[in-house]
């Protein structure tokens, strides 16, 4: 699991179409519109039909520009990426902002169930195939690092650089007083107020998280029929030493699931060639809101360096 995964309802239903939202789910899609309507570009909506339903991507920047993936983390959508997707865009980048199938947000699991990491690696595969894409930069925050690393082991040649914002279950796992906190998560009853209880004390006295992004995490903890959170072992340092894409790590000094210090001197060990920074005063949630500014100068650096090159013949 990652450190938001905890939010996703573990019930095996599909979403319902997000274009005719019954009641106990409008809630939480007002409040994903209102985030998404914070963005200061212009956003453009792409429905990619998979085997698994239709998955929803936001598009923005130059359609012309190098593909750059982003994936949230568990709970969160597409939708948190307000404050990074428009620097990023505006650096020339075509960024594409996934809500992960079967997770809160408005793509729409109505078919067979991914069946484990194979078919979250498929699923991905045919996301990328369905808008045209050979090759892309990938950034994810959270369980979406998770997903990004798997992908870059799935498919090396289709990841060009990979970004990773606080990672969770790749180069070490959660701190046990972490896992005991989030354990009522699990529990029946989902409520709106034990999610917003959770993101409170995870943020600490760090900046508390952004209001949207809180408001549509509770609510699709609360509300989302989502399906059962695909996850796996951490990935083995013989798989790491796999990795080819060149790779920026970027931890939360303050973040609550694992001491990021440690995370980060684990990541250099693991990696000796990626860029890892530890970022002061952030918590895991608000880093990519809180700490905003910083990500996107530091994201702008590594993915303006180029790609690896490509042995030829």
């Amino acid at each position: 699991m990652s450190a938001t995964a905890p939010s996703s309802p573990s019930s095996p239903s599909s979403p319902p179409s997000p274009s005719t939202p019954p009641a106990r789910t409008a809630r939480f899609f007002a409040a994903y519109d209102a985030l998404l309507a914070r963005w200061s570009v212009p956003v453009e909506p792409l429905d990619v039909v998979t085997a698994h339903g239709t998955t929803r991507v936001n598009a923005c920047g130059p359609r012309d520009g190098r593909p750059l993936v982003l994936l949230q983390g568990g709970g969160a959508t597409s939708a948190m990426w307000f404050a990074i997707a428009p620097a990023l865009a505006a650096a020339g980048h075509r960024v594409l902002a996934v809500d992960l199938i079967g997770d809160p947000g408005r793509s729409v699991h109505d078919g067979p169930a991914l069946g484990g990491i194979p078919g979250l690696m498929a699923w991905l595969d045919a996301v990328l195939d369905g808008l045209g894409i050979e090759e892309a930069d990938v950034c994810g925050h959270s369980y979406g690092a998770w997903i990004a690393v798997e992908y870059a082991l799935h498919a090396p040649g289709r990841v060009g650089r990979l970004a990773l914002l606080d990672p969770t279950q790749v180069f070490a796992g959660f701190r046990p007083g972490y896992l005991l906190r989030v354990l009522p998560l699990f529990l029946p009853r989902h409520t709106a107020d034990r999610a917003r209880s959770y993101l409170a004390w995870e943020s600490g006295d760090t900046p508390p998280l952004d209001a949207g992004c809180r408001e549509v995490y509770a609510l699709g903890y609360a509300d989302f029929p989502a399906s059962r959170t695909v996850t796996g072992p951490r990935p083995s340092a013989e798989r790491l030493e796999a990795l080819t894409a060149p790779t920026l790590a970027l931890y939360a000094e303050r973040g609550r699931a694992h001491d990021a210090h440690r995370v980060a001197a684990a990541t250099r060990r693991a990696l000796p060639a990626a860029t890892v920074a530890v970022l002061p005063g952030l918590a895991h949630h608000n880093l990519p809101a809180a700490g905003a500014e910083e990500v996107n100068r530091r994201l702008a650096d590594f993915l303006a360096r180029g790609n690896r090159s490509r042995p030829t013949g």
